[in-house]
């Protein structure tokens, strides 16, 4: 029954976040909000929704180590998984701003939760204000940056004439399909990790973690399987700083994240570390600038490794 659980919930989510971002891209036009920066900052925040609800539930309910590897193995598992599966569909061409902005500021943001939490085993409400504001910051910076004409895909203009009576509903459901789908995917997750023998740090540094970056590498899939632009690689640089600034910033300010499972310290924080680190040298070596298809193997395949200790340790 835990895996019927874990189902529903990531499906509510997934139908949850779909209403929430067509809300939020509505209501902004309806601001007259540009189009830039509703895709740079609505829509982001808005994708971060189910990740958000997923650990402050979990928090709020006593299981800490969901909340943590909630975010550390959705952000493994955009690297390895998602953009790897990509690579092998099809040849990433990497934008040369990766490695000046997008790059740096997400190992940043990974070194800098690894310290927090390593520091006193706690993510406190002002560490998390400090993520939160650096993400604000960020933000800021990338939209001063951003041309003019940069186009983002992720905003769909027939949004800008929704009616509000639509826009509220949509939010209505939104908020209720994320709110039911966080509770059944958090008490699904903690009964499968009683029955498989596992800690909540491994349900959700794998179960949980994939179900989430499903909608993702669908995407991202038949983007490829189409030769169109298959993925932005600084867009999924920028979920996984959302990831970290967002969800467990936000979460933290509102009730303090203890790291209750070793392993969490021990072994996962660095795996996520290493798939952030290991890009730079993907890009580099030997052709420039690209992900090819025995790139994207090796990111499965690391990934593979990844669920195979998980699992065994």
């Amino acid at each position: 029954m835990s895996v019927v659980w874990i189902i529903l919930g990531l499906l509510l989510l997934v139908i949850g976040g779909e209403f929430l971002v067509r809300s939020s891209v509505a209501l902004s036009f309806k601001l007259s909000i540009s189009r830039m920066v509703i895709g740079m900052t609505v829509v982001s925040f808005a994708t971060s929704a189910p990740e958000l609800l997923v650990s402050l539930n979990a928090a709020l309910t006593g299981s800490p180590a969901i909340a943590l590897n909630n975010v550390i193995g959705s952000n493994i598992a955009n690297i390895g998984l998602v953009l790897g599966i990509t690579a092998l569909v099809s040849t990433i061409v990497v934008d040369p701003s990766f490695y000046k902005l997008n790059w740096p500021v997400m190992m940043l943001f990974s070194i800098a939760l690894y310290y927090f939490l390593w520091n006193d085993n706690q993510l406190i409400a002002i560490e998390g204000g400090i993520l939160f504001v650096g993400l604000i910051i960020f933000l800021v910076v990338l939209i001063r940056s951003a041309k003019k004409d940069t186009v983002v895909e992720e905003v769909d203009d027939s949004l800008a004439v929704v009616s509000n009576f639509k826009i509220v509903l949509w939010l209505l459901i939104g908020a209720a399909a994320l709110y039911f789908g966080s509770v059944w995917l958090v008490d699904g997750a903690k009964d499968l990790a009683i029955r498989l023998g596992v800690s909540d740090a491994v349900i959700a540094a794998t179960v949980i973690a994939i179900g989430t970056s499903v909608p993702e590498l669908a995407a991202s899939v038949i983007a490829a399987v189409k030769k169109e632009k298959a993925l932005s690689l600084g867009n999924l640089i920028g979920s996984n700083i959302f990831n970290i600034a967002s969800v467990l910033g936000l979460t933290s300010m509102i009730k303090t994240i203890p790291v209750t499972d070793a392993s969490i310290l021990d072994k996962d924080i660095f795996w996520m570390l290493a798939f952030s680190a290991v890009l730079i040298p993907l890009i580099i070596i030997p052709n420039k600038f690209q992900i090819s298809r025995y790139k994207g193997l090796l990111l499965v395949v690391g990934y593979g490794v990844f669920i195979f200790l998980a699992f065994k340790s």
